[in-house]
C-alpha cells in the first residue's frame, strides 16, 4: 500500500462535487477524483495461468464458465447510462479462449481478463482470429495465442451506444491493419476495439470537443466502500481511468485517503 500512496502523492488531480448523475441518490452527494495519466501502455503478454489469477480449480485448460472477482462500474454522459459492468444486471462470467471461439460471431467485441491487468478488447473476425490494438500496432493475431492464459468473454452490450452493422465493424477493423503508434489515435487496445464497433469519436485521443456542460460520470461500486463518482471531460479519459483502476487498484487506496464510504 506504501508505494501506491507513494504514487497518489505524486498525481495533480482535482476533487469536484459529484452526485448520481440519474438522481436517484440526491442525499449522497460527495468528493469525486478526477485525475489524469499518460498514454497507458498495452497489456497483453506471456503470462502463466497463476499469473492471470487462476487457481488449480480454474486453469485456462477449463471450459468454463467462471466467475471472476472484479470492480463493477456504470457511467453516464449527463443523464443517459452509456457504461454498464454490474453483476446485478449482465452475465460477467468468463469462458477459456477454446469455448469462447466456439460463441463467436464476427464483428463481436471480446473481452480477455486477468487479474492486477487492464483487460484487453479485440474484434472478432473468423477462424480464431482477432483485430486489435497491440503495443503500439494494429494487428491480427490468433485468440488462442494471444490470450496467454486468460479467460474471456463477449462484450457487445457493455455500451449502451447502437452498434454498427457487422460487415462495417470488420471494415473499420481491417482497414487500420498495420498501422502503428505514430498513425493511430487510440491509446488503448478498448478504446479501439468500441471504435471499430461504435464509430464514435469520442474513443478517440482527442476526439472530441471539451465543454463545460459536457461531462462524463464513472461510478466505482468497491463492495467494501460503497459507490464512488468520478468525472471527466472526455470519454477517453474515462475509459483510461478505469483501466487504470482496473490494474493498478488505486482508486481503493484513493478511497481511504479521501474518507471512505457514501
Amino acid at each position: 500500500m506504501g508505494n501506491q500512496l507513494d504514487r497518489i502523492t505524486h498525481l495533480n488531480y482535482s476533487e469536484l462535487p459529484t452526485g448520481d448523475p440519474s438522481g436517484l441518490e440526491k442525499d449522497e452527494l460527495r468528493v469525486g477524483v478526477a485525475y489524469f495519466f499518460s498514454d497507458e501502455e498495452e497489456e497483453v503478454d506471456d503470462r502463466t495461468p497463476s499469473d492471470c489469477g487462476f487457481t488449480k480449480d480454474h486453469s485456462p485448460a477449463e471450459e468454463g464458465p467462471f466467475s471472476v472477482s472484479e470492480v463493477e462500474y456504470s457511467a453516464f454522459c449527463a443523464q443517459e447510462c452509456i457504461f454498464s459492468k454490474l453483476r446485478e444486471n449482465e452475465d460477467l462470467n468468463v469462458y477459456s479462449a477454446k469455448t469462447l471461439l466456439t460463441m463467436c460471431k464476427p464483428g463481436d467485441l471480446l473481452e480477455l481478463v486477468a487479474t492486477a491487468q487492464a483487460p484487453h478488447w479485440a474484434i472478432y473476425e473468423q477462424d480464431d482470429q482477432v483485430i486489435h490494438l497491440h503495443k503500439g500496432e494494429i494487428r491480427k493475431d490468433s485468440l488462442l495465442e494471444i490470450s496467454s492464459g486468460r479467460h474471456g468473454r463477449i462484450v457487445n452490450n457493455r455500451y449502451r451506444y447502437r452498434p454498427l452493422p457487422p460487415d462495417l465493424v470488420m471494415q473499420n477493423a481491417a482497414g487500420h491493419l498495420g498501422l502503428s503508434s505514430e498513425e493511430i489515435c487510440w491509446t488503448n487496445s478498448e478504446s479501439f476495439a468500441a471504435w471499430c464497433r461504435f464509430g464514435k469519436r469520442e474513443f478517440k485521443a482527442g476526439g472530441e470537443a471539451h465543454s463545460a456542460e459536457q461531462q462524463y460520470f464513472l461510478k466505482v461500486h468497491l463492495s467494501s466502500s460503497g459507490v464512488h463518482t468520478l468525472v471527466f471531460r472526455s470519454l477517453e479519459d474515462m475509459i483510461r481511468e478505469r483501466r487504470r483502476v482496473d490494474a493498478s487498484g488505486i482508486l481503493k487506496e484513493l478511497s481511504l485517503v479521501n474518507g471512505g464510504k457514501e
